[in-house]
């Protein structure tokens, strides 16, 4: 990494997805290592929570080899962010929704939120952590700018549904276009029914990320709950391509050249 200069990238292949950072600030030694550590991070994140993995402590909980008491107490604030976010949801979201714990729809929002923090306390004050579509977003990408963060149309291939505009607020988009019908509905162990994508808005991307895909699940009482939840906001783009939208919604209508 070069010492001068202003803005950093950089993109990393990791928890199954990609993971970029887009860094405004001038490039310092110290945000330099605070790029390193997050990466790192991330990794330590995917060898711990990976389901995949049978020696991750996630897969280990799930066979009853280790005891939550027994976890260091990062796993344990992880299982206790879950047991938050499915009082909140009544259950939409569940880490047990296939039968064995997963608590990857909150992991995910978690380690790039941790990222986002670990280049603030850096000195990086105006950034974009991205992961897998998810975003933690600090500051703003140029004095005066506040990010545009464009939202893909699942239905019209290379469009956007929405852009999303905004400072220091998280981004979370749930639905079936990147990894098909993956998202269950918890309270019936089936293929949730929900719109053919859910955007939510908040201030800090964990709970952003869980309440998407709970949101999801929720299929058509979304718009209800989120219009009451404190704090978030919610636009879907449906099968049939209408779409809705709650209240303070921070998008606006793509350009015009998008919808072609």
């Amino acid at each position: 990494m070069p010492d001068q200069g202003r803005g950093l990238r950089h993109v990393e292949h990791v928890m199954g997805t990609v993971f970029s950072f887009d860094i405004r600030d001038p490039r310092t030694p110290a945000i330099q290592r605070a790029l390193r550590e997050a990466v790192r991070r991330l990794h330590h994140v995917d060898a711990t929570y990976s389901t995949y993995r049978p020696d991750s402590a996630v897969s280990r909980l799930a066979r009853g080899e280790l005891t939550p008491d027994r976890c260091s107490p990062e796993v344990r604030e992880v299982l206790a962010l879950c047991d938050d976010a499915v009082r909140v949801t009544d259950g939409w979201f569940s880490p047990l929704a296939g039968g064995t714990l997963d608590p990857s729809g909150l992991v995910k929002g978690w380690a790039v939120e941790h990222a986002s923090r670990i280049l603030y306390e850096a000195g990086a004050r105006n950034t974009c952590v991205n992961g897998g579509g998810d975003l933690q977003l600090s500051g703003e990408p140029s004095p005066g700018a506040p990010w545009r963060i464009g939202i893909a149309d699942p239905l019209r291939p290379g469009a956007l549904s929405t852009v999303v505009t905004g400072r220091d607020f998280a981004v979370a988009t749930s639905g079936t276009a990147e990894r098909g019908a993956h998202i269950l509905d918890p309270h019936h162990g089936t293929t949730a029914a929900g719109p053919a994508s859910l955007t939510l808005t908040g201030p800090r991307l964990t709970m952003t990320d869980a309440y998407a895909t709970a949101a999801y699940a929720m299929g058509a009482r979304a718009q209800d709950w989120l219009e009451n939840l404190d704090g978030y906001e919610g636009f879907a783009l449906t099968a049939d391509g209408g779409t809705w939208r709650t209240s303070g919604f921070p998008g606006t209508a793509p350009p015009a050249a998008d919808q072609s």
